[in-house]
């Protein structure tokens, strides 16, 4: 653990207590985070800085900045509105318009790329969710927005 600032306590990755798994889960050496509260709490501290993801707290004036592990990517699709464009609903509580163009396929996971180079991964409740709008056809998986189906690309 090393003081940045006087008022700032950076937790580097590697000491970090708890980690967000590849399905979009908290955990720590105990399981899954249960408590929603905290789960929530978590989600919207993500921030990104040049060092990586973090999640930070004041603590009686001093912030406490812990970088985290997690196995995938920090950002996921929670919730999806259509109505009457797409918006994506993250994890951090931030919404963004859907760019079609921008979904790609890996691993057997659905992940959209932002404009800021941001990869988000879809959550298995939102794969469900968007499922009646996925159609396979020539053996390529495709999205139909507003009557035209645009192709998924997929990576190796």
């Amino acid at each position: 653990m090393k003081t940045e600032e006087k008022n700032e306590v950076i937790i580097p990755r590697d000491l970090a207590l708890f980690r967000l798994d590849a399905q979009g889960y908290w955990r720590n050496d105990e399981g899954r985070f249960r408590n929603k509260k905290i789960i929530d709490y978590f989600h919207h501290a993500i921030s990104k800085d040049d060092d990586g993801y973090f999640v930070s707290q004041d603590k009686g004036g001093v912030i406490e900045k812990v970088y985290f592990p997690y196995d995938d990517t920090a950002l996921f699709v929670f919730d999806i509105i259509f109505d009457p464009e797409i918006v994506l609903t993250l994890n951090t509580g931030q919404t963004i318009p859907l760019d079609p163009d921008q979904l790609f396929i890996q691993n057997d996971n659905l992940y959209v790329q932002t404009q800021g180079d941001e990869r988000i991964k879809f959550s298995e409740r939102i794969l469900v969710k968007i499922s009646d709008k996925l159609e396979e056809s020539e053996a390529q998986l495709q999205i139909r927005i507003k009557d035209k189906l645009h192709p998924i690309r997929e990576l190796a």
